[in-house]
């Protein structure tokens, strides 16, 4: 049916449902092919095939609208009841039903204010969920072998790091580039975090810096994404935040481990200063000389006086031999004053029994002589005299078998000693 028609029969006033359906359909889709429309997000639900539908509505009317798989997976922010937004699209019918509604197209928040309410009631969401809980925040690494950097790669962030690091103490650095901001940002950073912790144990690095220079609220809005804050929640790897500059706070440092004021902070943060940690090095290697050197001191002092209260092997062996010899002396001299007593008693016997047993005491006499005898002649110097010797280890014990297992032995003659050494 053309237009021609449709006139022809609107002047003879009779029009069948289809025709005006079709009629309306043309005259609203050529009128409002461009529009935008402000409201607040009502019904909101992502539908199996991707696709987002909810309505639009202010303080007395409501319009449908729909966000096709595309254009929802790329808009800047996630959509959600009650966040007040400008939609920008198309106004489309469905005939069959006559029904209209807008083909969302680009949305973006309603004012700071909007911005703002999105961000306190999504802190409070993340909060509740144990996102920013501090018993979770991971301890930095001292000395980082590799640093993993998620930023834009032509900004002033990633030269202002680069050149921290290189001043401080100069690091291996992986950059992970991606934009700060727009209607992609948000995707790109959750993605170079979640990809940072998918690297292998050789290539991943030890920490992270997600960095970018200061900003409006929605230049710095990807930060308060969900997906961004949750990646970094999730990260394995300590990551520190250093967006925007020291005044800007956006959701992504509750969720980090640190939080840096600026970008060159966080480089600061994240190494020790090189030239410092030489010095502290120096230093300790100096202690620890400085106490070895008096340590050894204190043990050779101790051990020097130890060895005054202590006797050579010489010392030793010359007062176990005047040991030795004062117990023969012992010996011989109690063995005389014995014999000697024996002798005396014998000879009273004698005396009062000589005229009874003249003979017996006699013979006792003889034998008497001859045991004294006997006993001078085993004396030990006269022994050794004999040609016998007397072997006996350095510390004095006296050797009796040749099944010996000392590796060293002292040989003692009447006129002196040999040490011999034993295979």
């Amino acid at each position: 049916m053309d237009i021609l028609d449709t006139e022809i029969k609107r002047e003879a006033g009779t029009f069948t449902v289809t025709e005006l359906s079709y009629a309306l359909k043309t005259a609203i889709e050529s009128q409002f092919s461009s529009v935008t429309l402000r409201g607040e997000i009502s019904g909101f639900k992502r539908h199996t095939s991707g696709h987002g539908y909810f309505s639009l509505k202010d303080e007395s009317s409501v319009i449908d609208a729909i966000c096709w798989k595309n254009t929802l997976s790329a808009l800047s922010l996630s959509l959600e009841d009650g966040l007040e937004v400008i939609c920008k699209g198309r106004v489309t019918t469905y005939g069959a039903r006559s029904k209209y509604q807008i083909v969302v197209q680009s949305v973006t928040l309603a004012g700071t204010g909007s911005l703002l309410k999105l961000l306190h009631d999504r802190k409070e969401k993340l909060q509740k969920e144990g996102l920013f809980d501090a018993e979770k925040k991971k301890a930095l690494p001292f000395f980082p072998k590799k640093i993993g950097v998620i930023t834009s790669e032509t900004g002033a962030v990633i030269r202002d790091i680069l050149h921290r690091l290189s001043d401080r103490c100069p690091s291996h650095v992986l950059l992970w580039p991606v934009a700060v901001q727009g209607d992609t940002s948000a995707k790109e950073v959750a993605h170079a975090i979640k990809g940072f912790n998918e690297m292998d144990d050789r290539t991943r690095p030890d920490v992270l810096i997600i960095a970018r220079g200061g900003g409006s609220l929605e230049d710095l809005w990807s930060f308060n994404e969900e997906n961004v804050v949750r990646a970094a929640a999730n990260s394995l790897i300590p990551l520190i935040s250093a967006v925007g500059h020291e005044t800007d706070t956006t959701l992504i440092d509750f969720a980090a481990d640190r939080r840096a004021p600026t970008p060159t902070a966080a480089a600061e943060m994240v190494v020790p200063v090189r030239t410092q940690l030489n010095e502290n090095l120096i230093q300790t290697w100096d202690r620890l000389q400085n106490g070895l050197t008096n340590f050894l001191t204190h043990q050779k002092r101790t051990v020097e006086v130890t060895a005054k209260g202590l006797l050579s092997p010489k010392q030793v062996l010359e007062k176990q031999q005047e040991q030795l010899k004062n117990f023969e002396s012992n010996i011989i001299f109690f063995t005389k004053r014995i014999v000697s007593e024996k002798a005396y008693a014998l000879s009273h016997i004698n005396q009062r029994f000589t005229h009874i047993y003249p003979e017996k005491i006699r013979k006792l006499s003889d034998k008497l002589s001859h045991y004294e005898s006997l006993l001078e002649s085993f004396s030990h110097e006269k022994t050794l005299k004999r040609g016998f010797t007397l072997t006996k280890t350095p510390s004095g014990t006296i050797v009796k078998s040749s099944k010996s297992t000392d590796k060293e032995l002292i040989i003692v003659f009447h006129d002196g000693e040999k040490h011999v050494k034993t295979s």
